[in-house]
């Protein structure tokens, strides 16, 4: 093993370790928190970092350690719920497609490419303000517009797979449709799916990243469990020039979170599929 592939399994390595940290942070975080969620307090209003402030204060004097820890809950929740959708709705999509094969191919084929070529951005807002601003709610709009993906993956598998000879073998000897497609054909495109979930979940972490800091994502109001990181980012963004710390902490988590979770699908790709290498 060279230097470089002993490099690139350290970087994956970390990705990992560093993933498995903010699961273990969201899940902990009404134990760790070193403040209540809601805990304001006037006379500490936006606090540079201290060591009794790590990360400092907002506008309300909230910690800010505090609300990263719980926005952690909100931007894996909808990171994960949102993948699992996704992956749910279009590898059923796909799998059906790619099996049928012929007109009904072509015909459920063109509706994913309709849906491909609509504007992500634009159909998350239009959705977000149909499906309400609460976690429930943006799950549904993100889902519904992360599945093409995975609808794609899965009918491109399905037609390599079904023209194995081990499909053919199973056929021959009468096995029933139902009984090739899930026990034949979906184990073997488990790979490819398990890595597009894993690049679908800091997909839909930026998205919903986005849509709080332009107004229109979770808040407080709407989530029991606290705001996004990306509504922090929106807060530290009016305030950046004068109190850079309030948008330099929950932008950081964003991007760390994101470039894990992208270093630890390239890595699972390679693992899965050695030929990406």
């Amino acid at each position: 093993m060279n230097s470089g592939q002993k490099t690139f399994d350290s970087v994956i390595a970390l990705s990992a370790v560093f993933v498995a940290l903010v699961f273990v942070v969201a899940c902990l975080a009404p134990w760790i928190a070193p403040y209540g969620l809601g805990g304001m307090e006037s006379q500490q209003m936006l606090q540079t970092p201290s060591p009794s402030h790590w990360m400092g204060t907002d506008g309300l004097g909230r910690d800010l350690l505090t609300r990263i820890l719980y926005g952690a809950r909100v931007s894996l929740a909808v990171g994960l719920g949102t993948a699992l959708i996704s992956l749910l709705l279009g590898t059923t999509y796909g799998l059906l497609a790619g099996f049928k094969g012929g007109n009904w191919d072509h015909l459920l084929m063109r509706v994913v490419d309709i849906f491909y070529g609509l504007p992500d951005m634009l159909i998350f807002i239009l959705l977000s303000l149909l499906f309400g601003r609460n976690i429930g709610g943006l799950l549904v709009a993100l889902g519904l517009v992360g599945w093409v993906r995975f609808a794609r993956i899965a009918r491109g598998q399905v037609l390599q797979t079904k023209e194995l000879l081990f499909v053919e073998s199973a056929r021959a000897l009468g096995a029933s449709r139902g009984r090739i497609l899930l026990w034949h054909i979906l184990p073997n495109i488990v790979g490819p799916v398990i890595v597009t979930l894993t690049f679908s979940i800091p997909s839909a972490i930026l998205a919903e990243s986005t849509l709080s800091f332009i107004g229109i994502g979770i808040n407080d109001p709407y989530s029991s469990w606290g705001t996004s990181w990306g509504t922090l980012a929106q807060d530290g963004y009016r305030a950046m020039r004068s109190y850079p710390h309030m948008i330099a902490f929950p932008a950081a988590a964003i991007f760390l979170t994101i470039l894990s979770f992208n270093t630890l699908g390239n890595g699972l790709r390679d693992l899965l599929d050695p030929k990406q290498k």
